[in-house]
């Protein structure tokens, strides 16, 4: 049997085949050289300076490859110097007896910096503030979406060293693909079929139905609402879904973008109050596809997956059964809206 050739395809960014779940590995090789400023302490973070002289993402200071940022006053994006997708990736696919099934995948990766200050968080950010960064997002949606061979486009944020965040500056990442990611093909091909079978929208028919009963709800405003889903797998997980039904950022007006602004900043003080420590997360926007097809079934929102279980950095993690059989959660989903809406939106730190 001739052995399969992977030299080439193992210096590319690329998309690995598993034909038991039917789902796509990304293997981003190259990332092993980005650097980590190590994990900071839960203790240390509030004292945190507003400039740090050695943090690459503060104002004028230097990047990998003597790239210096700009003294910027408000936000900043830039192209990530460790990407883990490159546009120049050239196209290399492998099949061996469809099993060893794999393909280069192209992408653009970019660093959003919410603000100059090293110190901040949502959380601790006023509304005009994160409402300049959903300014941002959409404007880097909807231009990098444009790129005829970019069919996704995902805007997410890890929080906390607990969730791989090597540094606590206040930013986000916007990571492309030529082929869309597992997840948001996964729920598309949901919202699909729903609309299919009974002419509606999954989310909108969800979302009337959380309404309805309340038990769930954490917060809401006229366009957003927050609130711990019926299936939610991690301790504190939330969804933050629109009350209309539009795909992607490119549709929020100017009032929606203000009303996601208000929820964000909500929500995440929430988070924070409830073991009174800045809370890690790893959050991130499911929209509409990029690949210029109307999709109308898509809905667009927000998930927050937070690892805390208990204060004392107990945390949930993915082990055993979980892993080999289906998810396990130790607290109800109503128990954790529950204590989410009891704890308040005035932030801990300033009480």
């Amino acid at each position: 049997m001739t052995r399969l050739d992977l030299s080439e395809l193992k210096q590319h960014a690329h998309l690995r085949f598993n034909p038991l779940v039917r789902e796509w590995v990304q293997v981003s090789p190259h990332r092993v050289e980005r650097p980590w400023q190590g994990e900071v302490e839960a203790a240390a973070i509030d004292s945190l300076p507003a400039f740090d002289p050695s943090c690459y993402l503060c104002p004028g200071n230097e990047r990998a490859g003597g790239i210096k940022n700009p003294r910027y006053e408000t936000t900043l994006v830039f192209d990530n110097d460790f990407a883990a997708l490159l546009s120049s990736t050239p196209p290399i696919r492998q099949d061996e007896a469809g099993l060893l099934i794999a393909h280069t995948e192209r992408g653009i990766c970019r660093v959003v910096c919410f603000s100059p200050r090293h110190d901040l968080t949502l959380a601790r950010m006023n509304v005009a503030e994160i409402r300049a960064v959903i300014d941002v997002w959409a404007d880097q949606y909807k231009a990098l979406g444009q790129q005829p061979w970019i069919n996704y486009v995902l805007i997410f944020e890890n929080r906390g060293a607990m969730m791989g965040a090597s540094n606590p500056h206040p930013h986000c990442q916007i990571w492309t693909n030529a082929t869309v990611p597992n997840e948001p093909a996964k729920e598309g091909a949901s919202l699909l079929a729903y609309r299919q079978q009974r002419g509606a929208c999954l989310l909108c028919r969800y979302m009337q139905l959380e309404a309805g009963l309340e038990d769930r709800i954490v917060c809401e405003n006229e366009a957003f609402t927050a609130l711990v889903p019926f299936w939610a797998v991690w301790p504190f997980e939330t969804l933050v879904a629109s009350k209309d039904h539009f795909g992607g950022m490119d549709n929020l007006s100017e009032s929606a973008r203000n009303a996601l602004a208000d929820i964000l900043k909500r929500l995440t003080t929430r988070y924070d109050n409830v073991f009174e420590v800045p809370f890690p997360y790893s959050m991130g926007f499911h929209q509409r596809p990029t690949d210029d097809q109307p999709h109308a079934e898509w809905h667009f929102h927000a998930h927050f997956y937070p690892p805390l279980l208990r204060s004392g950095a107990v945390r949930k993690f993915m082990v055993g059964y979980e892993m080999l059989g289906s998810p396990q959660r130790d607290i109800t989903p109503e128990l954790a809206a529950a204590r989410l809406r009891e704890v308040g939106e005035k932030h801990y730190s300033r009480k």
